[in-house]
């Protein structure tokens, strides 16, 4: 009982990958795109559980693990899914109105489809369920925030999760003992401060608005420019539009790829520059502040996309932290590939690359609750 399809239902399009626990590295995955869009042959996502499954032929897997972004404060671990999870899950859409209804739509799809193998619930969320309440309220009125739900929750809990024990395995020290600060990097992205393995605090909050500036995310504004946009007549849905999908590097320099925007500012373009300039401000500012909430660091980890492949904006990112004891080695950061140590020898605080694998923490947080007996 190995063999795990996990799902990632977006709003048109549905990735899969199916691992053999006891095989991770020996994968069959890829994408259905253009669910319901005319001309697709894919009305919906039930459809495209079913391409999923013909494509896969007769490698049928013996348990099904859903990405779900958003568990609120009801899930926090993997979960099995029956009737009564699944209406949880809907009941947390207005937390995450972009990206439950798709999870949801690929469960209620794949248990259609393999309605006699267990499906497990994998929230984002789960792994900041530890942040202290210090980190996770907000300083508004109590009542308030209890009643529409108002607090960090955090996301990227995943990569997270498997970044931190993967650091820990590549360091040969227990994870109880390590003070890390990941930066996961990509067209979204976050950092978490983590503590003896758990997380302590992390950028994103309510919504994976906050925090790092972003491919398209604004990450962090101050409130009060919400309430002068829409005191300009802008709506809810135009403000909506502007700081999820207009900002962060494509809203300040036309691209929400860095290599594109990097380019550009070598050009000389004073708004891609600009755009870099306020990224690196926004990473180094939660660097420090990291450092001090979690009482020093051990390691620096980057991971994810641009923090596995960008060496450039690494050694920017810390090249004015080295009071703490963070540095890069140029040579050691402009090569290689995998796991691997970028800062110097001797230095106090280690820098390394971990790749993330959300996949396979995926399948393997599903067989632990699928196959528990």
């Amino acid at each position: 009982m190995t063999r795990i399809l996990v799902l990632n239902a977006g709003s048109s399009s549905l990735k899969y990958e199916v691992i053999d626990l006891a095989a991770p590295d020996e994968r069959v995955g890829g994408i259905v795109e253009r669910i319901g869009e005319p001309g697709s042959g894919v009305p919906d996502h039930a459809a495209a559980a079913r391409r999923v499954l013909d494509t896969l032929g007769d490698t049928r897997p013996d348990a099904v693990g859903h990405r779900i972004v958003h568990g609120g404060t009801r899930f926090v671990e993997p979960t099995l899914i029956d009737d009564d999870v699944e209406a949880g899950i809907e009941a947390l859409v207005d937390l995450a109105p972009l990206h439950n209804p798709p999870g949801l739509a690929g469960i209620r799809a794949a248990r259609a489809v393999l309605p006699h193998v267990p499906h497990v619930a994998v929230f984002d969320t789960a792994f900041h369920a530890t942040l202290p309440d210090h980190a996770a309220a907000y300083a508004i009125d109590p009542a308030v925030a209890a009643e529409a739900g108002i607090r960090r929750y955090g996301f990227h809990g995943t990569s997270f999760a498997f970044v931190s024990r993967a650091t820990a395995q590549f360091l040969d020290r227990p994870i109880e003992e390590l003070r890390l600060i990941v930066l996961h990097l990509g067209n979204g992205a976050s950092a978490c401060a983590i503590s003896g393995g758990v997380s302590i605090d992390t950028t994103m909050g309510l919504t994976p608005l906050e925090g790092l500036v972003m491919g398209t995310r604004s990450g962090d504004i101050d409130p009060g420019v919400l309430l002068h946009l829409a005191r300009l007549g802008r709506s809810v849905d135009e403000i909506d539009d502007l700081l999820n999908r207009r900002s962060g590097l494509f809203g300040m320099a036309g691209s929400n790829d860095l290599r594109d925007v990097a380019s550009a500012a070598e050009a000389g373009d004073p708004s891609a520059g600009l755009a870099i300039e306020v990224m690196l401000h926004r990473l180094r500012k939660y660097l420090g502040a990291y450092a001090g909430e979690i009482g020093g660091v051990d390691a620096v980890v980057f991971t994810a996309g641009i923090g596995e492949n960008a060496g450039w904006l690494r050694a920017r990112a810390v090249e004015r932290l080295g009071f703490l004891g963070i540095a890069v080695d140029a040579e050691r950061n402009g090569r290689g590939d995998g796991a691997r140590r970028i800062s110097p020898d001797g230095s106090p605080v280690e820098v390394l690359v971990i790749p993330t694998d959300e996949e396979l923490e995926i399948a393997e947080q599903t067989a632990k609750v699928a196959f528990a007996d």
